[in-house]
């Protein structure tokens, strides 16, 4: 990687600072503590102005598949298998982040339902009706255009979740994370929000158990380290990645 992952995607909106003045200004501000809930409905746009927003999915009513109810399943070696699909049959599955500089929105899709959490704290959301973007063309633009990248990276998310071995959809999960979010450290880039091995495992069809045990390989062939308070990184240079 020559330069912080986060260059292209992070950057501020154009009139970002006249958008933020004008919530305040109308009350359409709030900031969150730590997994607390934020409660965003359909047909709304939201901003994160500081922080970073956790999605999180489930389907009502859903049962556990087997892949994720026996751990045992996971356990043979790093060649071992689960179903991909499995992810959408958790309880409760992780769908992503959304950083500061970045809009979300909550789209309701029965069964399915969609939620939103403050990842870290003092996390600042604002809201808008789409209609106020009327006042502002060009920042309309600049959130459908991060609507579209949001919408790519998903593509490649979809595609690393059908790899057949889970150490490589654990491996490429990482990867588009820290690609999007990393900052830069003094050996890669590293993940600045902490991730439970669950919420990871609920994130790649996997469990807990598998997860744990998988990093740990990771982290034996070099392909991944931590940093300071226990931060997931990747080596600078693609090409360990690669050649692995």
């Amino acid at each position: 990687m020559q330069s912080s992952p986060r260059s292209d995607n992070a950057r501020p909106f154009l009139t970002w600072q006249r958008i933020t003045d004008w919530a305040h200004a109308h009350y359409r501000s709030r900031t969150f503590n730590k997994d607390e809930r934020i409660p965003a409905r359909s047909g709304l746009l939201y901003l994160v102005e500081r922080g970073s927003v956790r999605l999180v999915g489930s389907a009502q009513g859903a049962e556990t598949a087997p892949e994720l109810a026996n751990p045992e399943l996971d356990e043979p070696g790093d060649d071992d298998t689960t179903n991909g699909l499995a992810v959408g049959l958790s309880e409760e599955a992780f769908l992503g982040f959304v950083g500061a500089g970045q809009p979300f929105e909550i789209v309701a899709q029965s069964p399915f339902l969609l939620q939103s959490f403050a990842h870290v704290d003092q996390t600042t959301v604002i809201w808008l009706y789409w209609s106020d973007l009327d006042n502002w063309p060009h920042f309309r633009r600049e959130v459908l255009d991060a609507f579209r990248y949001q919408h790519q990276r998903k593509l490649l998310w979809l595609s690393t979740l059908g790899q057949r071995r889970t150490i490589d959809r654990l491996l490429g999960f990482l990867t588009l994370l820290i690609e999007e979010f990393g900052e830069p450290c003094e050996s890669g880039y590293y993940l600045p929000w902490s991730l439970t091995h669950a919420q990871i495992g609920s994130a790649i069809g996997s469990t807990r158990v598998t997860v744990t045990r998988l990093m740990g390989k990771l982290r034996q062939r070099k392909l991944i380290h931590i940093y300071k308070d226990g931060l997931i990184a990747i080596p600078a240079d693609p090409a360990t990645i690669r050649e692995a």
